[in-house]
């Protein structure tokens, strides 16, 4: 298979790697020389580092190395047989270039986007042949994380969305087919780790180092929800957030917080700029570990995130494999939430939204119908549906 990759950054260069070690011809395009330069030598220094650690050996790494050229015009790209774009996060900019394609490549092109929240539906429309238009969502790096999300659009043909699943499982990813929807599974499902935190600190519950230490020590994630959102970018996982809230006709369960947008605003993005929700320049404040602060903190973060998941469910944006494997695969969460739902009790998941509820009168804490349900019909997420 001809793969064409456009853009040569990070997230474009770790999926020509993918492609290119399941043994396609790929191409890697971008209008700056420089960056495919730099794409080229990054490269290179991660296959060197595989080699070192003995995962890859030299006749593997030359031939990878030796799949993928390098195009800084469209032209080039005429005999692919799937283009992946992988720019910046803007639908107008996204539109254009997908019809632009059209002018380069063949009818039968599959033309993805790797969009992490962005409509597919839209990007599509901006096509005279919209049918042959999907989203393809790797998470970053691609080359080390299993999950690539799957986004058929209203307008993507069947056989393009057969051909690109099985295109995804030869490459030997795990892949979650999912609806268009804003911000598919992990963008949405994943929202209420970084929000409900954000209002527990806000409320005064706890600092930012002991909510995290609480949903580690107790919720076995690998990252607190500070952590994580430095590690991602305030930046990115601010503008992700509120993307997601206006899609959503600014639902109240993805508000997004006056204290992240204060530290995006001021530069603070995390540890890319040597502060965000912590300082990096400095020692690390120590988490408050107390127990029972901890019990509350997880207790009400993990009740969120299944409501999530479930709602997710009931509005058939994907089976329930699907999103339990999106989150332990997407975003390494220590279990499935939909699993972790059936583990904690679904009529113990009721009890804790309507408490919240009770307390706040806000929509944010509605219970999910699907929970209501299955409390009331006695039965689990596993194999229930």
């Amino acid at each position: 298979m001809k793969v064409a990759i456009i853009g040569s950054g990070t997230m474009g260069s770790g999926i020509a790697q993918v492609a290119a070690s399941a043994g396609c011809e790929v191409k890697i395009y971008d209008t700056n020389v420089e960056a495919l330069q730099r794409s080229k030598t990054n490269l290179e220094s991660t296959l060197s580092k595989l080699v070192e650690k003995g995962k890859l050996n030299a006749t593997e790494k030359y031939t990878i190395s030796q799949a993928i050229t390098y195009a800084h015009a469209l032209g080039d790209l005429s005999h692919s047989d799937l283009v992946i774009e992988a720019i910046v996060e803007n639908l107008e900019i996204k539109r254009k270039l997908f019809s632009d394609l059209e002018n380069y490549v063949s009818p039968e092109t599959i033309l993805a986007s790797n969009t992490s929240s962005l409509s597919i539906a839209s990007i599509a429309a901006s096509c005279q042949k919209p049918e042959r238009v999907i989203g393809i969502h790797f998470f970053n790096p691609a080359p080390l994380m299993q999950l690539v999300e799957v986004i058929p659009a209203v307008q993507t043909s069947d056989e393009v969305l057969k051909l690109t699943t099985q295109t995804i499982s030869d490459w030997k990813k795990i892949v979650a087919v999912t609806k268009d929807t804003p911000g598919f599974i992990v963008n949405r499902v994943a929202r209420p780790f970084y929000s409900e935190s954000l209002r527990l600190y806000e409320e005064g519950v706890a600092d930012f180092a002991t909510i995290d230490w609480s949903l580690k020590t107790l919720g076995g994630f690998r990252m607190g929800p500070f952590e994580l959102m430095d590690f991602i970018g305030n930046d990115v996982n601010y503008t992700v957030t509120e993307s997601v809230f206006t899609a959503f006709y600014f639902d109240p369960r993805f508000k997004p917080s006056f204290t992240q947008k204060r530290l995006m605003e001021a530069g603070f993005y995390g540890r890319k700029s040597g502060r965000g929700f912590y300082n990096y320049n400095q020692e690390l404040p120590q988490p408050k570990e107390d127990t029972v602060l901890a019990k509350s903190i997880f207790e009400r973060v993990i009740v969120m995130l299944i409501n999530e998941a479930a709602d997710a469910l009931f509005l058939n944006i994907a089976s329930a494999q699907d999103i339990d494997n999106a989150m332990t695969k997407g975003v390494n969460y220590p279990k499935g939430l939909l699993a972790w739902a059936d583990e904690l009790g679904i009529s113990w998941c009721v009890e804790k939204l309507d408490e919240l509820y009770a307390e706040y009168h806000e929509d944010r804490y509605r219970c999910s119908a699907i929970l209501r349900r299955m409390s009331r019909e006695g039965i689990r997420f596993l194999g229930s549906r």
